[in-house]
Formats: structure tokens, sequence, C-alpha cells
């Protein structure tokens, strides 16, 4: 990663995560002698990128708090975290490769911070996980991933209203109709998955909500169809 970039705070509401990242970065194993604030700068300007209505710094923001309440979960909770910064750093909706993007962003950053090899592979993979959102039987660490990428399914009516609004915003280059289509097929997959949430605390509190969220949202696109 280029560090190149000034370190003041030019994105206003980011002091509270500056100072989740130092203390992320900390408890991954970086040694003092490496400065946080470079790679910080670099993250959260591509966090604040023009073309994101959905993914940005408030969704990074929640995915974080997400992954606090389920960190008992977590292997490697430190690299869960790590992972969260990473897995949408790379975003163009008009594109297919952003986890993967994503993923060797992470993979040149974190060596140059001082992250351990073995961790540095673990944020990669769990960054790459999220093209599915499938993790395998025991992979707890992918499992708070996903379900704390996952939990914004779970809102109020008028949350999920706001983050599907936000989804459509960020797709405002493809016409209605084929948009209607497209996410109508992704809620459809959701929907028929035998269960979107894995670890127990997101089956037990999100897994109901969720569901009923996709079958409304699912219901209005083919009514305006």
């Amino acid at each position: 990663m280029n560090t190149g970039a000034p370190s003041s705070d030019t994105h206003p509401g980011t002091t509270s995560l500056r100072a989740r990242w130092r203390a992320t970065v900390t408890a991954a194993g970086a040694p003092a002698d490496r400065d946080p604030e470079p790679y910080a700068d670099r993250l959260l300007t591509a966090w604040a990128e023009p073309q994101r209505r959905y993914h940005t710094t408030a969704h990074l923001a929640d995915v974080l708090a997400r992954i606090d309440v389920l960190a008992p979960h977590a292997a490697d909770p430190a690299a869960v975290q790590l992972a969260a910064w990473f897995h949408d750093a790379v975003y163009r909706p008009d594109r297919s490769e952003n986890e993967e993007r994503s993923a060797a962003l992470a993979e040149r950053a974190l060596p140059e911070l001082g992250i351990g090899a073995a961790r540095t592979a673990e944020v990669a993979r769990l960054v790459r996980l999220t093209v599915t959102h499938d993790p395998a039987p025991g992979d707890t660490d992918g499992e708070v991933l996903c379900d704390a990428d996952l939990a914004v399914l779970a809102g109020d009516p008028q949350a999920y209203a706001a983050y599907a609004a936000a989804v459509r915003a960020e797709y405002g280059f493809v016409p209605d109709e084929a948009f209607r289509t497209g996410r109508a097929a992704v809620l459809r997959q959701l929907l028929d998955l035998p269960r979107l949430f894995r670890t127990p605390y997101g089956t037990a509190h999100w897994e109901a909500p969720a569901r009923a969220n996709l079958a409304a949202e699912l219901t209005t696109l083919t009514t305006q169809g």
C-alpha cells in the first residue's frame, strides 16, 4: 500500500474508526515502530469514494460493531477485525473482482505494517470468503465476519429500506427492469439458503427478521415488475 497520504483526518466522523484501527493493528501484532496512520488514511479514503452509497465508512463501522458482539465466537478476533477493514476496501459496483482486489490489498499492506504471515493469510482468506458468505463448518472466524456483514439484512423495516435504497443508488447505472430482475435473483438465492447466519447469536437474533425483510423486498420488486 502506498503510504504517502497525509495523516490528517480528512473524513468527518472517522476519529473513532482511526482509534479502532490503531488498536486492532496493535492487537494483531504490529510492532510499535510501524506507523498505522498512513494506512488508515488510505483505507478511509477508499471507503469514502464517491461511487459508494452503501459500502461506506458507515457500513465499515456497523460491521466492526457487530464483530464486537460476535467476537467471543471467533478464533482470531484481530484477524476478523482486520478483514472487516479490507473486505470492501476496493469497491466498484460495475466490477466482479472487488473481493479479490481487496484481499490482494491486505496481502500487500499488512506485511508492511509488520503483521505476521499467518495472520495476513487468514485476513486475505476471510476477505475472499465474502464472495460467497458461505464459511465451512467450524470456520468460526469466517462465521463471525459473514454474519457481521449480513446483519444489515436484519434491521428494522425503516433501516432495511434505507439499506435497499442505498444498494439501488450504487447501481444507478443499471436500468430499473434489469435491476429488479438481478436483485430479485439475489434475494431468492439468499432465501433459498438453509441458514443466513452461522453464529449462535446471529441465528437467534438475526435470522428471522432478515428473512422477513428479504421476502418483503422480493414481493415489492415482483409487484413493481
